[in-house]
């Protein structure tokens, strides 16, 4: 028993070293995926991806920002509305901020009653989630509605910098495109669950499964890194 036991562990150890091994390794990990869906991990891979995007874009735009010699134009100046004759400094992008994260808590409920089979909650929720993002989308129409008005374009504005109008519209635009994906990817799931497509089992775009609301999750996935980016976008374009 004591001669079998080394050459046992000699005879694993070899066949784990080199590069078989890390492939081994990786490929009998079943901690680690036994228990997440396709979909689930899909869509992780999606928004790591995505992750690697929206970092290079921000950071392409603080390179700009700290490069140029021309000065650039104030954020607090630029996106301040007049009302009742007041001058209010960034006062959209505040409410367009409280809209989006408010946004992310009813999505969080959703997920957290979608798990409990509450076919009629889940699907108010999801509704109210798409209609506090097609708001947000609809105020950053307005804001470009404005500033193009104001003369920005992609290749110049009358404030400074050139870089500003196509940095803002890269990277407002693309955020844009997404919630506006989110949306509708909202409104097309929250009709399935309001209809029971879950909890009748019928065929379809991800209702094939009976009684799995999992779906819900992966649009709040979605949704949150949706959120997450524009914190991220407040915070160096319009604060900075």
């Amino acid at each position: 028993m004591n001669e079998v036991l080394p050459s046992t562990a000699h005879s694993e150890a070899a066949a784990s070293s080199g590069l078989p091994g890390i492939v081994q390794d990786w490929s009998s990990d079943r901690q680690a995926f036994k228990h997440v869906s396709w979909g689930k991990a899909m869509m992780w891979v999606f928004l790591l991806s995505d992750t690697f995007v929206f970092a290079t874009f921000l950071i392409s735009y603080m390179t700009v920002r700290m490069s140029t010699t021309v000065p650039w134009p104030n954020p607090s100046e630029v996106f301040a509305l007049e009302i009742a004759g007041h001058h209010l400094p960034l006062i959209l992008i505040a409410i367009m901020t409280f809209v989006l994260i408010s946004s992310s808590g009813t999505m969080a409920m959703a997920v957290n009653f979608g798990y409990r089979r509450d076919r009629r909650k889940t699907a108010i929720l999801m509704l109210v989630t798409a209609l506090l993002g097609a708001a947000f989308v609809g105020m950053q129409a307005f804001e470009w509605t404005k500033l193009i008005s104001e003369g920005v374009r992609p290749w110049g504005n009358p404030w400074g910098a050139d870089q500003f109008g196509a940095s803002f519209f890269m990277i407002t635009g693309f955020h844009g495109t997404h919630v506006t994906i989110g949306v509708i990817f909202l409104f097309i799931i929250a009709r399935k669950v309001w209809r029971g497509d879950f909890d009748q089992g019928r065929r379809g775009f991800f209702t094939s499964r009976k009684g799995h609301y999992e779906i819900v999750e992966i649009t709040g996935l979605y949704w949150h890194f949706v959120d997450l980016v524009w914190v991220f976008i407040f915070a160096l374009f319009y604060l900075w």
